[in-house]
C-alpha cells in the first residue's frame, strides 16, 4: 500500500528581495551594528597609520610656527612678557584639538560626497545613517587628541617659562575631548552644508576667524577693554576650549580665566548643536 507524500511547504518569500541593497532595512541587533561601526572606524585609523608622516605634517607645522614666533621670538625681543607663554600654550594645544578635528571632518566628507564617492560604500554597511556620521565625528576627534597631546612635548622643547601640571592631566584630557569633539561637529555641519565647488571660500572664511576669535594668543578676560571683540569671541566654541585649559593649568595669581562650569556647559551647547545640524545636513546628502 502506498502513500502520497505531502509536497514541502514553499519557503517564505524574502520581504526585501525586490529592494535595492541601499534601501533594505539595517539589522537592528546591536553587536552587528557595533561590530560594523568599529570594524569602518578601524579602517580608517589603519589609513591613518600608514600616512603618518602626511598627518604628522598637517597638523605640526603651524601650530609649531605660532608658539616659536608668538612664545619664542617675540619673547627674546621684549614684545611679550614672562607669563605669556603659559598662557599661549594652552591656546595652541586646545587649537590644535578643535581645527585638526573640524579639518579631518570636513575634508573627508567633502571628498567622499563629491569626488571618490567612497561614502556609498559606508552607507551600504549594514548600520544607520546617523552611525556613519558618528563615526565620522568620532574618528575625527581622536585625530584632533592625538594632535592636541603632541603639542605639549613641543611646547616644553620650544618654551622656557611654560609648564603642565601632571596632576591636572586626567582633567584636561576631557576639556581636550570635548574640545575635538565641539570641532567634530563643525566640520560635519560644515562638510555636509557647504557646495564642494566653493569649499576653498568656505574654508577661508570660517577657519581664520575661528583661529583668531578663540582666546588661543590671549586670555579672554584680558579683552575687557575691547568689549565688542570680547562678546564675539564668546560665540565661538575654541574660546572655551582654550579657557578651560587655562582654568586648569594657570596658577592662582595670574590672568583670570573662564571658569569650568561655564566653559564645559558651552562646550555641551556646542556639541548638541552643530551635531543636530550636522547629521541632519549628512542625512540630506545621503539620500541625495
Amino acid at each position: 500500500m502506498s502513500t502520497a507524500t505531502a509536497p514541502a511547504p514553499a519557503p517564505a518569500p524574502d520581504p526585501v528581495a525586490g529592494f535595492p541593497p541601499e534601501l533594505r532595512p539595517a539589522p537592528t541587533g546591536i553587536r552587528s551594528v557595533t561590530r560594523t561601526f568599529f570594524f569602518i572606524l578601524w579602517r580608517d585609523i589603519f589609513v591613518t597609520g600608514r600616512e603618518v608622516g602626511t598627518f604628522l605634517a598637517q597638523v605640526l607645522v603651524e601650530p609649531f610656527f605660532i608658539l616659536f614666533v608668538f612664545g619664542k621670538v617675540l619673547g627674546e625681543l621684549g614684545y611679550t612678557g614672562g607669563n605669556f607663554q603659559q598662557v599661549l600654550l594652552p591656546g595652541v594645544v586646545a587649537l590644535n584639538a578643535f581645527l585638526v578635528s573640524l579639518q579631518n571632518t570636513a575634508l573627508p566628507l567633502i571628498i567622499d560626497f563629491s569626488w571618490s564617492k567612497e561614502i556609498e560604500d559606508r552607507l551600504l554597511a549594514p548600520i544607520p545613517t546617523t552611525l556613519v556620521a558618528v563615526e565620522k565625528l568620532v574618528f575625527g576627534m581622536l585625530r584632533g587628541i592625538i594632535a592636541s597631546l603632541l603639542m605639549i612635548p613641543m611646547g616644553f622643547l620650544i618654551l622656557e617659562n611654560a609648564s603642565w601640571p601632571m596632576e591636572q592631566f586626567p582633567a584636561t584630557v576631557g576639556v581636550l575631548l570635548m574640545g575635538a569633539l565641539a570641532g567634530s561637529t563643525v566640520g560635519l555641519t560644515i562638510g555636509t552644508l557647504a557646495p564642494p565647488r566653493h569649499i576653498s571660500i568656505v574654508f577661508a572664511v570660517t577657519l581664520t576667524p575661528l583661529m583668531f576669535t578663540g582666546c588661543t594668543q590671549f586670555p579672554w578676560h584680558g579683552l575687557a577693554d575691547v568689549r565688542w571683540f570680547q562678546v564675539l569671541c564668546a560665540f565661538n566654541p575654541l574660546t572655551y576650549v582654550s579657557e578651560g585649559l587655562r582654568a586648569l593649568l594657570l596658577p592662582p595669581g595670574g590672568p583670570g580665566s573662564i571658569p569650568l562650569w561655564v566653559c564645559l556647559p558651552a562646550l555641551i551647547a556646542a556639541i548638541l548643536i552643530f551635531g543636530a545640524i550636522g547629521i541632519k545636513g549628512f542625512h540630506r546628502r545621503a539620500q541625495d
